[in-house]
């Protein structure tokens, strides 16, 4: 199945495209198709700690989403459709429901401090002690 849709012939990846595969990966092993050797290849192109933890966990959800899966489809072809083939479940964002505000994106909660509205004078004043913690 990941042959089929992804491939191995393939010389680099970006972060994301790393993480996809991965995700595929772990859905293919879930479905008796583990490839071993393609999810070290694909975690070989991970230039830090951080990607390749990305590229990790993106492995462990796809195992975890195809194990749920499972129990919705009888034919294994029929959760790497739902999982990989049609790029999963799609997370939306209902912009209505986003908190807003008056200016640059904050919380309404913020807009009666004044805190980010004092000029600061010296631009050594911000690292300065404030005149209470001053003897």
């Amino acid at each position: 199945m990941y042959d089929r849709t992804y491939g191995t012939e393939w010389e680099t990846l970006g972060k994301n495209e790393a993480a996809e595969r991965a995700f595929a990966l772990g859905v293919a092993s879930v479905l008796g198709d583990p490839d071993p050797e393609e999810y070290d290849r694909v975690l070989e192109t991970t230039v830090n700690s951080y990607d390749r933890s990305i590229v990790e966990l993106a492995y462990q959800e796809g195992k975890q989403k195809a194990t749920g899966k499972r129990r919705e489809f009888d034919e294994d072809e029929d959760v790497w459709d739902a999982l990989v083939e049609d790029d999963g479940p799609k997370t939306t964002v209902d912009e209505d429901a986003l908190p807003t505000g008056d200016r640059d994106g904050l919380p309404a909660a913020l807009d009666s401090l004044d805190l980010l509205d004092r000029p600061i004078e010296d631009e050594l004043e911000a690292e300065r002690l404030p005149e209470f913690l001053r003897k």
